[in-house]
């Protein structure tokens, strides 16, 4: 979410603005505290890791030994040092998720789930009635889906429901294969989807007796992709706000709003800062408004409608700030600002919405959480 090959003078500027908060950082190291470390800084030990590690959880975390075991072997699988902060960015955010508990009980989760499955009937163009109707049938335990929907606490119980459903019911995986609600799973609450994304560029180092999605239940699995959703992509950002941000709203969300916002720039066209530079239903709506916007600048940037959607095509990879797009947006947004260096990187505007939140927030409410507790961790 970072802009790897900027132009020399932004470079320069920045690295000016660093040496001349080298002094106020020893002063305020925890509230400085960004993503890089000294190139010098010694490679730890298996031991040494596993310390900071343990200082770093919680005094009441039960297992302690246990998510020490899971949490170095999750930074180790993937090749990521145990550095204090990249610890207690993991740590800020497995408590801001679940507290520490692998499969927490979720107050009022049946209700919660019949609001999803009637959203994802209405989605799918089918009665609710009918929908109910199905859930009435006698499952495996000898009570129906639906009671056993209305008595479940935790999100694996849920999880166990839908997929005994889906696998009994005739035609069950080719109609009800999407239905699964619980979508978000485990003590760092990891997104289904991007699993699938993470096991094609990285094998999952461990015996999988279910499926990968279930391994999200379990610490080892949750912890492992949890770690490669935050920390395993090249994102140099100066602060790991922004991570937790792209944690709740993607991977690069915070870059890609940076870019937003120097389109608008450079177009004078106002645009949401959201990341999301492409339509989230693909082509069915037409271009995204930022894409839009983009080709307003085509004859600046000398690109074709054409490269202008390959390029962000690539808006979730770190060769996005590669592309003649890229800089050649930021270049026209920065003369618009009388050379003034823009950011790489800024709060995505997001709401969140989901089924389990009971109030209004925000991707920002939710980084700013985390960044709190990731700050008393390195205050430790």
């Amino acid at each position: 979410m970072n802009r790897y090959s900027a132009p020399a003078g932004r470079s320069l500027v920045r690295r000016i603005g660093v040496l001349l908060g080298v002094s106020a950082c020893a002063v305020l190291l925890v509230s400085c505290a960004g993503e890089r470390r000294a190139p010098s800084a010694p490679a730890l030990s298996p031991a040494q890791g596993r310390a900071l590690i343990d200082r770093a959880l919680p005094r009441n975390v039960a297992d302690r030994a246990g998510w020490v075991t899971d949490l170095y072997a999750g930074f180790a699988a993937q090749a990521l040092q145990p550095t204090q902060e990249n610890v207690c960015a993991v740590v800020a955010v497995i408590e801001q998720e679940s507290g520490f508990h692998v499969n927490p009980v979720v107050p009022g989760l049946g209700a919660i789930a019949w609001r999803e499955i009637d959203t994802r009937a209405g989605r799918a163009g089918v009665p609710p009635l009918v929908v109910h109707a199905a859930l009435q049938l006698k499952s495996s335990t000898g009570r129906s889906y639906g009671e056993r929907i209305d008595a479940a606490r935790t999100e694996k119980e849920l999880s166990d429901i839908f997929e005994d459903f889906i696998g009994t019911v005739p035609l069950g995986r080719k109609l009800f294969s999407g239905w699964n609600p619980v979508r978000t799973r485990g003590p760092m609450q990891v997104n289904v989807a991007f699993v699938e994304q993470s096991a094609a560029a990285r094998s999952y180092p461990y015996p999988v007796k279910g499926s990968l999605e279930d391994e999200l239940f379990t610490r080892r699995g949750s912890v492992y992709f949890g770690i490669a959703h935050l920390l395993g992509y090249p994102a140099p950002y100066d602060r790991y706000v922004y991570r937790f941000a792209d944690f709740n709203a993607g991977q690069y969300a915070s870059r890609n709003a940076a870019f937003q916002s120097a389109v608008s720039t450079a177009s004078g066209i106002p645009l949401t800062p959201d990341g999301a530079l492409l339509s989230h239903d693909g082509s069915a709506n037409g271009p995204s408004s930022t894409e839009l916007a983009v080709r307003t600048l085509a004859g600046r940037l000398n690109l074709s409608e054409g490269a202008i959607h390959s390029a962000l095509e690539q808006a979730r990879t770190k060769d996005f700030e590669q592309t003649p797009l890229y800089e050649g947006v930021f270049a026209l947004a920065e003369q618009a600002e009388q050379g003034r260096p823009l950011p790489a990187a800024i709060m995505p505007r997001i709401k969140l919405h989901g089924p389990k939140l009971s109030r209004s927030l925000t991707t920002q409410w939710y980084a700013h959480r985390v960044d709190e507790r990731f700050k008393r961790c390195l205050g430790k």
